[in-house]
């Protein structure tokens, strides 16, 4: 039997398109696609599916044993404004579905392991233009926590066990495909919806919260190519810093008028104020750029360009 690929949150934002992508990389049959429930029925209906909580270590264990899962895609995480109202669920998805892949892997299990990390292990303390791979992270947020304990673990565990685990501190992700959810920058994909259908958009942050963004399509590509570099070529185990383009809701309002000229929109910052304002602006990612060729090829306007296009579709407006 050939080597599978397991790919656990599989119905989440990310989730959803990288398992799309690895299944046109690899083949359908190779690429198991698994969630807590059935809710994304188009990803369930496209390929191999499991149901599998992320918490369960046994669900896991099995489902690598019988399909011969060499690769673990650990994509199921609460995320920054979800996990500021539950917090304990947080660390306990989180932390726990992390240990379970590790320890597979240090256990011979599987191979190798994606794990995503994000800007939010950063904090208020961290320099927020042009953020160093290595500095300070005293996150603010439970999700945030997990993250900087998570990139800990990683690296432990590369350290003492030679677990082939990779990283990315993925900033905030823009996708036409799959809803928000629930992170702090979720305004950013909010707010071409709103656009397409009301030509409005109240914004939970103020207008010159600059933060670091990725369109979907570079993020996947950052993700498959830093799992296909050669182990050699990945020098940081705990987690690499990634950036494509930063702007604030005031750049992307201006982008989007460019398109649909009576848009309009309001500033209403809430709780996720607080949260964006201790990440970063702007992100080094050069030593990504360096050791495994990430490049982005989306800036702000292509990205609108491409959003608007898909969700006018979608809308059907």
């Amino acid at each position: 039997m050939s080597s599978k690929i397991l790919i656990i949150g599989a119905c989440g934002q990310i989730g959803t398109e990288l398992t799309i992508k690895l299944r046109e990389i690899y083949g359908v049959s190779n690429v198991i696609a698994s969630d807590i429930n059935t809710r994304n029925l188009d990803l369930v209906n496209s390929g191999p599916f499991e149901i599998i909580d992320a918490k369960n270590y046994n669900a896991i264990h099995d489902c690598c044993v019988q399909n011969n899962v060499k690769t673990i895609y650990l994509m199921a995480a609460l995320l920054s404004a979800t996990g500021e109202k539950y917090p304990m669920e947080a660390w306990d998805l989180n932390m726990n579905s992390l240990f379970h892949v590790l320890n597979l892997a240090k256990d011979n299990v599987i191979d190798r392991i994606f794990w995503p990390s994000s800007i939010a292990v950063f904090g208020p303390t961290t320099p927020i233009d042009n953020t160093p791979q290595h500095t300070i992270c005293e996150p603010t947020t439970v999700y945030g926590i997990t993250k900087q304990v998570g990139e800990r673990w990683c690296e432990y565990y590369w350290e003492k066990y030679g677990v082939d685990v990779r990283s990315i501190r993925y900033p905030g992700i823009i996708s036409h495909k799959a809803m928000p959810g629930g992170g702090t920058t979720d305004y950013a994909v909010e707010i071409y919806h709103e656009a397409v259908k009301k030509a409005s958009y109240n914004c939970f942050l103020a207008e010159d919260t600059e933060l670091p963004m990725v369109f979907m399509e570079d993020a996947i590509r950052a993700t498959v190519h830093i799992m296909q570099a050669p182990s050699d070529a990945i020098e940081i185990r705990s987690a690499y810093n990634l950036a494509a383009i930063s702007f604030t809701p005031k750049d992307i309002y201006h982008s989007i008028k460019k398109h649909i000229p009576d848009f309009t929109i309001n500033y209403n910052p809430d709780f996720r104020q607080s949260i964006a304002d201790s990440w970063p602006s702007s992100i080094d990612d050069s030593k990504a750029r360096e050791d495994w060729n990430w490049k982005h090829e989306f800036d702000l306007d292509q990205m609108t360009a491409e959003m608007l296009k898909h969700l006018k579709v979608k809308y059907n407006s």
